[in-house]
């Protein structure tokens, strides 16, 4: 197990230095992507100012606490930008031009090269804006950040990581049934963009769907929460039990689409 866990590590960084070396190629494209960042970091702010309004509360979160959850969302962006995006969007492709076929050849696992095969460094700005603004906030709320809290909000980072994940994973894995999956994808990534303020600012009818059917309230809202030292219990391990189902379930998704597979050269 150990020398399995060695073989994909090594691999892995094999996967992303090539990818650097491609990409930095390009570097005009990390001040494209750093102006992009930038734009979409102010312009969420001003809409964090119009909701807000003079109370300079947004759905009970003050205004510190309600940049954590910006923040959050910004870096969860990012690592969309870096890893998802680059990779995810490829299955579609592989399936249309017939190339899944060589990648299931290879003497590696299917779901682990298509998920990490590439690497986009254009989403680092993200990644290092919204740690910036979740340091800055908490500095400003002047609320002490406990070991076992930031152990926590880890985790439920990590967590809404898997959970992000295993959204794009899904619907990237049905163009093995449906050819043009990949406006779905963009959607999903549209109407993830409610996690960038918390789950409460919405109507009741919202919260709902967006803990229940498109889990944002995982995503943002609840590391924000134990990053503020207000965690929930039952909120953390819903969270943690969500990438865990999300996770095994996309699996076991992966292994049924591949048995529907046609492969290009039967």
């Amino acid at each position: 197990m150990a020398q399995r866990l060695r073989r994909y590590w090594r691999s892995l960084l094999c996967f992303w230095a090539t990818s650097l070396e491609a990409e930095l190629e390009y570097q005009l494209n990390l001040v494209i992507e750093l102006l992009a960042v930038l734009g979409n970091l102010a312009g969420s702010l001003f809409v964090l100012v119009l909701l807000a309004g003079p109370s300079g509360e947004l759905g009970g979160w003050s205004w510190n606490s309600a940049l954590v959850v910006l923040g959050i969302y910004t870096l969860l962006d990012g690592f969309t930008s870096c890893v998802l995006q680059p990779n995810l969007s490829k299955i579609v492709s592989h399936v249309q031009n017939g190339t899944l076929d060589f990648v299931l050849l290879k003497p590696i696992d299917s779901q682990f090269w298509l998920s990490t095969r590439s690497f986009s460094p254009w989403g680092l700005p993200g990644v290092i804006a919204g740690l910036v603004l979740i340091g800055w906030a908490l500095v400003q709320n002047g609320q002490p950040l406990s070991a076992g809290g930031f152990a926590l909000a880890v985790a439920l980072l990590v967590a809404g990581g898997l959970i992000l994940y295993s959204l794009w994973f899904l619907l990237a894995g049905l163009s093995i049934w449906f050819v043009k999956v990949w406006n779905a994808t963009e959607v999903l990534r549209y109407t993830l963009v409610a996690g960038r303020y918390p789950i409460s600012a919405y109507p009741p009818a919202l919260r709902v769907v967006f803990t229940l059917v498109l889990p944002v309230a995982f995503l943002t809202t609840v590391p924000a929460e134990a990053l503020l030292g207000r965690a929930s219990a039952a909120w953390a391990l819903g969270s943690l039990a969500a990438a865990a189902i999300s996770l095994v379930g996309t699996r076991l998704f992966w292994q049924f689409a591949l048995r529907h597979y046609t492969s290009a050269s039967s």
